[in-house]
């Protein structure tokens, strides 16, 4: 049976998380070593403000979702299911794709990858602040129907930053840009009968205002010694195969160039979740924090069963319900 695995992103983090997987499991123990004590403080005991501020949030979903990965693999292996089962592919969620990276041996390293992806929050909260050091934008979550959203984001933009960010679903995508633009949004938004939610983020993620962040964060990538995919992965940036577009000259810096454009443009999560289900994926698990990754699966394609693993109950859940469909 074929199966797909998708990590969580930015957003998911919340006090206390990975705790009960770090008590309960060696696999778990390990990864939250390796990432340190202050990680470790973070996760289990930061407020939310804290784990809030994107240098914070970037490494400890990172270390959390490498932790539940290492987990649910571990159990996959035990209960004899890895034998039965097929990842098809693996994504991730913005953030989520350097674990779908680390997953499919691109980032070969757990500490590694928690070295980039701890620069990757510093560049990209950097970017998002202005000369006084507060943030200069934000994002908000359309509810309703594609057009009807970007249209509303074409009526608000006028001479500021404001684009569709983050394709969601059929019904949820999510805009960014600076905080006028994002006012005269909700505006727009409600008079097409779109519900136009603030996310609790402390900038523009995926839009242009990350230019600066991605430029200097293609330089990180291609010093990280990138290795190419041992599993598909499915690109935020364009809904595919990462790499579908590669001509076989350099990896590295396909690669480098891709993840760097990943920050400053949008991902393309619908498409994704229709591409597992075209490749005749019949559940996928959402790994790490959180399920918000869950309930997009169910909204975007409702037949695919959709599961999760963020701790010591979901995961024990996951693998029966595992078992149950290969029986």
């Amino acid at each position: 049976m074929k199966i797909g695995i998708v990590f969580a992103g930015q957003g998911a983090q919340y006090s206390g998380m990975g705790k009960d997987l770090y008590d309960a499991y060696p696999q778990a123990r390990r990864v939250f070593d390796m990432a340190g004590e202050q990680v470790k403080a973070w996760c289990f005991e930061g407020d939310e403000e804290t784990l809030k501020q994107t240098h914070v949030t970037q490494p400890t979903i990172y270390t959390t979702t490498m932790a539940a990965y290492s987990t649910f693999m571990s159990g996959l292996e035990n209960s004899g299911l890895d034998g039965r089962l097929e990842v098809a592919a693996l994504a991730g969620f913005s953030l989520g794709e350097y674990s779908a990276l680390t997953a499919a041996g691109t980032i070969d390293d757990i500490s590694k990858g928690i070295d980039i992806v701890s620069k990757r929050g510093v560049l990209m909260q950097q970017a998002g602040l202005d000369e006084e050091g507060n943030p200069k934008g934000g994002m908000a979550a359309g509810m309703g129907d594609r057009r009807s959203v970007l249209e509303a984001v074409e009526e608000a933009r006028q001479d500021g930053i404001l684009e569709g960010v983050n394709f969601n679903s059929p019904v949820q995508t999510v805009v960014a840009g600076d905080k006028d633009a994002l006012k005269r949004f909700r505006r727009a938004a409600k008079e097409r009968k779109v519900k136009a939610i603030p996310l609790g983020v402390s900038t523009a993620f995926h839009s242009s205002m990350m230019i600066p962040a991605a430029e200097k964060l293609r330089d990180i990538l291609a010093e990280s010694g990138l290795k190419t995919p041992g599993k598909t992965v499915y690109a935020n940036v364009t809904g595919d195969d990462m790499m579908k577009g590669f001509g076989g000259a350099d990896h590295e810096a396909y690669l480098a160039d891709m993840m760097a454009k990943q920050a400053m443009s949008p991902v393309y999560w619908e498409e994704i979740i229709r591409r597992f289900e075209a490749d005749g994926v019949r559940a996928i698990v959402e790994v790490g924090p959180g399920k918000t990754l869950t309930g997009l699966t169910r909204k975007t394609c409702p037949t695919i069963t959709a599961l999760n693993v963020e701790n010591v109950e979901s995961l024990s859940s996951t693998l029966e319900q595992l078992k149950e469909m290969v029986s």
